[in-house]
């Protein structure tokens, strides 16, 4: 009779490791996936990135904006050169090296207008060194060796009694469910990111119109410490990868299996956060407003 009661217990003890262990295989298989997409988003130029939206953007850069950054070039220059003449007495003190000043201003000024996709894709190509320069050097990797760590967590569910692995069974279920809503909200960050970048990029031609300008130069000065924020923020969210795999490595499940479940989870929260910051803590650095 006692013996009925064995097999069911035993029959239910392994039904309730098998949920459990579903459950870590798909958490930890999350947890691998958001840091491998991290890693391979955050080492994408714009023109990587999506080509169809990158091709949309500079058509719309080239074809749309350029022309109102034409007209913009047009008024700063005729209004630098009436208060050129103003300054000079009305003429009578005509300075010939001063209209060599104004043609070299005016031809910077339609150069950098003609050339601001290059320029602003140079931009980001260099921050792209930077963060495949941090990648490398980078060495530790935050993806779970899940056989090592299930075969860990096993032996000590073998060793649990009914009831403690019921509430394992909650607590993977409800952290497998929180690091899914983590993996969104990461990918949000990531996607945003990109999607930042190309509305400055669609916008680019307007403040560089501005830069040949002393009164309205700030304009453009302000866009380009935005662009070189924008693309440093990569760089950050490469060194919170590797915080996030520093402290993944040193997680130990074999004294306190609970307490690593929700290390992990934790860990998880604290990339999330910290992928939040990035932006503006690299607009605070680069002094982008």
């Amino acid at each position: 009779m006692f013996g009925i009661f064995d097999k069911i217990g035993e029959w239910i003890q392994e039904l309730l490791i098998g949920i459990v262990e579903a459950n870590l295989t798909n958490m930890f298989s999350d947890v691998n996936e958001q840091v491998s997409m991290i890693a391979n988003e955050v080492g994408k130029t714009p023109q990587r990135w999506n080509t169809d939206i990158f091709g949309m953007i500079q058509s719309l850069s080239e074809n749309v904006i350029v022309p109102i950054a034409g007209l913009i070039i047009t008024y700063i220059l005729c209004y630098e050169l009436i208060t050129l003449i103003l300054e000079k007495n009305n003429m009578n003190d005509v300075d010939t090296f001063m209209f060599f000043k104004y043609f070299f201003k005016m031809c910077i000024a339609v150069m950098l207008v003609s050339h601001t996709f290059d320029i602003t894709m140079a931009v980001f190509d260099l921050a792209q060194y930077v963060v495949n320069q941090a990648a490398g050097t980078i060495n530790s990797s935050a993806n779970i060796d899940m056989v090592e760590v299930l075969k860990v967590i096993k032996e000590r569910m073998q060793e649990m009694g009914i009831g403690e692995l019921f509430a394992l069974v909650f607590e993977t279920l409800i952290v497998s469910m929180c690091m899914k809503i983590m993996a969104i909200l990461i990918m949000v960050i990531i996607y945003g990111r990109m999607i930042e970048i190309y509305l400055y990029c669609s916008v680019a031609p307007i403040p560089f119109a501005t830069l040949s300008n002393r009164e309205w130069g700030n304009i453009g000065t302000n866009y380009f410490k935005s662009l070189f924020a924008l693309g440093f923020q990569g760089f950050f969210i490469m060194v919170c990868v590797g915080i996030y795999a520093i402290l993944v490595k040193a997680m130990t499940v074999s004294d306190n299996i609970h307490m690593a479940i929700f290390s992990i989870a934790s860990y998880t929260v604290l990339l999330c956060f910290a992928l939040f910051k990035t932006g503006s803590l690299s607009k605070s650095i680069f002094g982008a407003h």
